[in-house]
């Protein structure tokens, strides 16, 4: 029984002895694996694979609200205001008469004036109307005489060949086509000169003009008894009341004319290239940042700031918002280029991006290979792949530990 015991305590101790050694040993076993499966397969490598997706390339860039001047309307006379003819807030039209004065004025001299513009007019109107087209019936009649006699001389001449006709009649045929052909450079003479480009019609439309003026410069001189809106817009100030006498430069209104808000924007010559006019943007006041519209670019100044290297444009704002003012500083995100189903890689995988042979490394057959690519457009952080990949390709980042072309490689995800 005792010598039983004895075994049974050596056995133990034997086996408290080897467990260690023989653990150790399975666990080098199970690195030694490992490692020469990883040496087998290859490491883990993180990547992107190659999509198609609508690209959308965009510029950025910031400016400033330039909305239409306002415009102060005063009298040019002295005189008291018979009657106010606008509401402050109201929408007036060019030429609207705003309110009248109580004023003397040389009406004998605008008469005068009145009247040399109407016999100018008159004289326009009788060559533009009358005298042209009574000069090209006499040309058309002139053209047709001609016509007539050239026939007749040519049939004379062939009957006198034969000594059928004397020579009395020849020389009679001669003379009339002598007068036929004097008489078409005479009508058209008369009809080149009252032509719109005839001398006749420029010295009438010149006359015109200059009656026009003086009558506009008489009138002017002695004061007009009403004052009119010079654009349309809104009056958004009246500062005048019927009864109140007002001094010539004195602001009596101010209008807000009407047209386009638009916005100025100072971008880096590099951009130019991808400008074009109808170019969409979308565009935050910085005062109202989650709010948006939309903006058309309508103007591309042909200089360039050549000290600072940047550009002017203009865009006007579609359905602008109310709140709008002055010189407001706005954020613009220009939308250039858009293609739907465009082949496309994170720019963080493309290698000597900016150089004459742009390449990435890719996975193929669970190898390293190196890939010559052409590359398109670049939208935000990603870049359009025109040749050298195909859709599911597994790319590696540019950027990293460095990976030999041909090495061994499994995927550990995909971007």
């Amino acid at each position: 029984m005792c010598a039983s015991e004895d075994t049974l305590v050596e056995n133990k101790l034997n086996l408290k002895k080897w467990r260690w050694p023989s653990f150790l040993t399975l666990v080098a076993l199970a690195l030694s694996g490992y490692w020469l499966m990883q040496q087998r397969l290859g490491p883990r490598v993180d990547g992107f694979t190659v999509v198609k997706e609508e690209l959308v390339q965009t510029v950025v860039a910031s400016g400033k609200v330039e909305l239409p001047s306002a415009i102060e309307i005063s009298s040019k006379v002295n005189g008291k205001v018979a009657d106010v003819m606008v509401a402050q807030g109201s929408s007036v039209s060019a030429g609207q008469v705003l309110l009248t004065l109580e004023h003397k004025d040389d009406r004998g001299a605008i008469e005068k004036a009145r009247v040399a513009s109407a016999q100018a007019e008159a004289r326009f109107r009788k060559i533009s109307e009358q005298t042209q087209a009574g000069s090209e019936q006499s040309l058309n009649s002139a053209k047709s005489g001609l016509d007539k006699a050239t026939i007749q001389y040519a049939r004379i001449s062939e009957l006198a060949a034969k000594g059928y006709v004397s020579q009395v009649q020849t020389s009679d045929a001669l003379h009339n086509l002598t007068i036929a052909q004097s008489q078409l450079a005479t009508s058209q003479f008369q009809a080149k000169t009252t032509r719109a480009k005839g001398s006749d019609y420029a010295q009438a439309e010149i006359a015109l003009n200059k009656a026009r003026a003086n009558e506009r410069a008489a009138r002017d001189k002695s004061g007009s008894p009403v004052v009119r809106a010079e654009s349309a817009g809104v009056l958004i100030s009246c500062k005048v009341a019927r009864g109140e006498v007002v001094l010539p430069g004195k602001t009596l209104m101010v209008i807000t004319p009407a047209g386009r808000t638009r916005l100025l924007v100072l971008l880096d010559e590099k951009s130019m290239r991808d400008l074009k006019l109808g170019q969409t943007a979308s565009v935050a006041a910085d005062a109202y940042p989650e709010q948006r519209f939309n903006a058309t670019l309508s103007y591309i100044n042909p200089e360039v700031d050549t000290s600072h290297g940047i550009v002017e444009l203009k865009f006007d704002a579609i359905n602008p918002p109310d709140y709008l003012s002055q010189g407001m500083g706005v954020s613009l995100v220009i939308e250039v280029f858009r293609r739907a189903g465009a082949l496309s890689v994170p720019a963080t995988v493309i290698r000597n991006a900016e150089g004459a042979a742009p390449w990435v490394m890719l996975v193929d057959g669970g190898r390293a290979q190196r890939r010559t690519v052409r590359l398109g457009v670049r939208a935000s952080d990603k870049v359009e792949i025109l040749d050298g990949l195909h859709e599911g390709d597994f790319v590696l980042l540019a950027t990293g530990a460095r990976v030999e072309e041909g090495k061994r490689l499994r995927f550990a995800g995909a971007g």
